[in-house]
């Protein structure tokens, strides 16, 4: 049987949301790797809306799953919808969502806590021995979680980052922007996507090798 890989957004664009061409990509090193997709995305207002031409942000109301469906194409389900046992992986694109939607760590920073309903189901696919992956920001993710564990990770050669995220536990390892950092025992697997990547021909072939590694620990 196919394996099926759950892909986590937090909205749409790289200010407020999941990183587009991040989010993507992924879903293209999915489908070339010849696995189910399923989008999933927490059923919550958006922390903030920001004009991605400005940079300036808006006093607007928009829901995270509503925003997340645009890349998804209409085809994805609120994370309280997706079913842990049909699950043999998942993938969380990075982009600031990671830090405003998916978690409170743009403003809580060394206190951070996960989305409610994302840290039950990562802690509970952890629980069942499936892999994780993370890309750009969202190792964020893997630190706060699993910090504790002495998770190996990679968020570039951001230092300051690394810093603070050490703080948890996590232990940061620097990789290029074509490379990945796996843990292979936490079944955890990173890659520094646009926090290096200058090019989208980079990004690919980061995100196209941390979806190969993690249907080698699936």
């Amino acid at each position: 049987m196919k394996k099926k890989v759950l892909v986590v957004l937090a909205g749409c664009g790289v200010r407020d949301g999941s990183e587009i061409q991040e989010s993507v990509v992924t879903l293209l090193a999915l489908d070339r790797a010849g696995v189910d997709v399923v989008c999933a995305a927490p059923n919550i207002i958006s922390a903030q809306c920001v004009d991605h031409f400005r940079g300036t942000v808006n006093q607007e109301s928009r829901n995270v799953l509503a925003e997340s469906a645009r890349i998804a194409r209409g085809q994805i389900i609120p994370l309280g919808q997706v079913k842990l046992e049909e699950i043999d992986a998942v993938v969380i694109p990075g982009g600031m969502g990671v830090t405003t939607n998916l978690s409170n760590f743009n403003s809580e920073k060394r206190a951070a806590t996960v989305e409610p309903a994302l840290k039950n189901l990562l802690l509970s696919l952890h629980a069942a021995g499936k892999p994780l992956g993370f890309l750009c920001l969202a190792p964020i993710l893997a630190a706060i979680l699993f910090g504790a564990q002495g998770v190996r990770y990679t968020v570039g050669d951001d230092e300051e980052l690394a810093e603070t995220l050490a703080r948890y536990g996590a232990q940061h390892v620097k990789c290029a922007a074509t490379d990945v950092v796996t843990d292979a025992k936490l079944k955890i697997v990173t890659t520094p996507a646009f926090m290096l990547a200058e090019r989208l021909s980079e990004l690919e072939a980061g995100v196209t090798k941390l979806v190969n590694e993690l249907l080698k620990l699936a």
